[in-house]
């Protein structure tokens, strides 16, 4: 295929877009592949299209050759499955929710696991018709708050997303395993680095859930690993917790004046004052952070939960919302402590923590309690003593002993992990990093065929649950991913595989032999079966060509010039710079070897 520059709809941009953060969203608009059409929706133009097409292509080559059956489902779904999966509520603000003129209820999928479900209960009935792979590649759409880095967090994105369904859970985690050689081949071909991550399923329910990451520095995932071959998103990572220690011989814990500390920092500064240790200083890590957020459950009711942890650790919201899923984490505001007499801001404590029964039982049959739900970080071992609020203000409490003098209603992993923690499997200290998620792959197991009644008769004639696996892929996460990992100050570097047309033809200059030299070598390269962008504007500059064909990216450059008069034109590889001056007659055959590698 042949594209002509002077046809094509194709203007550049000098100028960063004012909206756009990310080397990736800067430069995918400057070079004319998209164009924002509202905040996180963008407009693909012609060789954005090729780029998403080409990545779209791996990925179904991909899924075809495991056994993949491609299908496709409409974007606009309505209510009743998901509300039959409780994902209705559970997604919270994230759902486009919208109604028809009759006043029915739709939502703009995020996932389509419900629709594949219904969709094989409505064709399958017994184990000869397992297993089954089925995929689409689809538009999805989540109401982003933040919409704000281009194609890596739109609010329309395009997905792969495949299911799996099985008899058996050996069947599942065949399944799962030949999607995830699968995914290590396609991110492989797009030529992105990746590392495979554990990782936690969230709203999509299930066991075993790992993710794909694209490392980057401007990711909005952290990840942790080990030397030992440890590696997790940090919301699925664990604690390891220390030994339990006896509390026999320990002092009682002592109250203490600590006036004006209601931060970790002057509490300890305040503790080395008036109750200095005999081995050490008081450190953060002595004492113990009581920390109050609200709870929002899927139904719309709220409840308030304390999260206790090492005072020299923060919270990290991820980890919090990723153990509290589906319920959504909002801010303990001024109202709610009016609510709470007991709770002293600053100084809050055990004492006026964790649940109480009342004596009463509830419509459920279960003890109906009162109070703050209290869960502790595993560090809070049995045994180990602590500096913390003594709920009065102006005080805390030393020497408190986990175990013998308060415990928790359970425990969280909702500290923030560190370097040099170590590894739940005991393979050395972690190490952080940031980066973007690529794919996720989880066995769902009977989740959604219990919900919406999926069964298949097995071979003794016996109705059995079907399992699920379900597998996603970001295809244009992926566009983006890349022109993020390729560029440099010049512009977009794409990798062959996916790159809008294999050869870019810079005519730089007007004599009509240079023009007709251009010409004549496209047509060769596109009679040898090579996509060709030629850039045969006849009343631009050569210096304002180049800086284009750099800005579009293109891994091979060919320049057709004034050196045509010495028979021979310039070959310039974009990514390393490198030039080559080709002899006219060769320049087909070479460029052709070049790009078939």
């Amino acid at each position: 295929m042949l594209l002509r520059t002077s046809t094509l709809l194709l203007r550049t941009l000098r100028e960063d877009p004012a909206d756009a953060e990310l080397a990736s969203h800067k430069l995918l608009v400057r070079a004319g592949y998209i164009r924002r059409a509202a905040p996180g929706g963008f407009s693909w133009l012609p060789l954005g299209l090729r780029v998403l097409k080409k990545v779209e292509a791996i990925v179904r080559e991909e899924m075809d050759a495991i056994g993949g059956q491609e299908v496709h489902f409409p974007a606009l779904l309505p209510k009743e499955p998901y509300e039959a999966t409780g994902r209705w509520e559970e997604y919270g603000p994230n759902l486009f929710r919208l109604q028809d003129r009759r006043g029915a209820d739709f939502l703009l999928a995020p996932t389509h696991e419900e629709m594949f479900t219904l969709l094989v209960k409505d064709q399958c009935s017994s184990y000869k018709d397992l297993p089954l792979t089925l995929y689409q590649v689809q538009t999805k759409y989540r109401d982003e708050a933040r919409p704000r880095a281009g194609l890596l967090r739109g609010r329309e994105f395009v997905m792969k997303d495949s299911y799996s369904f099985d008899v058996d859970d050996a069947g599942l985690e065949k399944a799962y395993q030949r999607h995830r050689e699968a995914y290590v081949r396609i991110f492989d071909r797009l030529g992105l680095e990746y590392v495979i991550v554990s990782a936690v399923s969230g709203a999509m329910g299930g066991s075993a859930s790992e993710e794909f990451l694209h490392p980057s520095p401007q990711g909005e995932d952290t990840y942790v690993r080990s030397a030992g071959g440890y590696a997790a998103n940090v919301e699925a990572v664990t604690t390891v917790p220390p030994a339990p220690v006896s509390w026999e011989g320990a002092p009682p814990a002592v109250v203490l004046d600590t006036p004006d500390t209601p931060t970790i920092d002057t509490l300890v500064a305040v503790s080395n004052q008036i109750h200095p240790r005999e081995d050490r200083p008081w450190e953060a890590a002595d004492t113990l952070k009581n920390v109050i957020v609200l709870l929002r459950h899927p139904d719309g009711s709220t409840d308030p939960l304390a999260v206790g942890v090492p005072g020299d650790r923060e919270v990290d919201p991820k980890r919090l919302e990723a153990a509290v899923a589906p319920a959504t984490v909002e801010p303990f505001d001024e109202a709610q402590f009016a609510k709470h007499p007991e709770l002293v801001k600053g100084y809050i404590g055990p004492g006026g923590l964790g649940l109480r029964p009342t004596g009463e039982v509830g419509p459920d049959g279960q003890p109906v309690t009162t109070g703050i739900r209290y869960l502790l970080d595993p560090r809070i071992a049995p045994g180990t003593a602590w500096v913390t609020g003594a709920d009065q203000p102006g005080k805390h409490v030393f020497g408190l002993v986990a175990g013998r003098d308060f415990t928790g209603d359970g425990t969280i992993d909702a500290a923030e992990v560190r370097d040099g923690d170590p590894a739940p499997d005991g393979s050395g200290p972690l190490e952080t990093a940031r980066g973007m998620e690529m794919g996720h792959i989880f066995q769902l197991g009977r989740k959604y065929a219990q919900a919406l009644g999926l069964q298949v008769l097995d071979e003794n004639g016996k109705l059995v649950t079907v399992t699920m696996g379900s597998y996603g892929v970001g295809v244009s996460r992926a566009v983006a991913a890349i022109a993020e990992a390729g560029h440099d100050e010049l512009g977009l570097v794409w990798p062959r595989a996916v790159s809008p047309v294999d050869v870019h033809v810079v005519v730089a200059g007007k004599d009509a032999a240079v023009v007709e030299g251009g010409e004549r070598l496209a047509a060769e390269l596109v009679a040898a079966g090579l996509d060709v962008l030629l850039d045969d504007r006849p009343r631009v500059s050569p210096g304002v060509k180049f800086k284009d064909a750099e800005l579009v990216g293109v891994p091979t450059i060919v320049t057709v010039g004034k050196r045509l008069t010495e028979g021979v034109v310039e070959v310039r590889d974009r990514a390393t710079g490198e030039r080559t001056d080709v002899p006219v007659e060769d320049a087909a055959r070479h460029l052709v070897a070049l790009v078939r590698g």
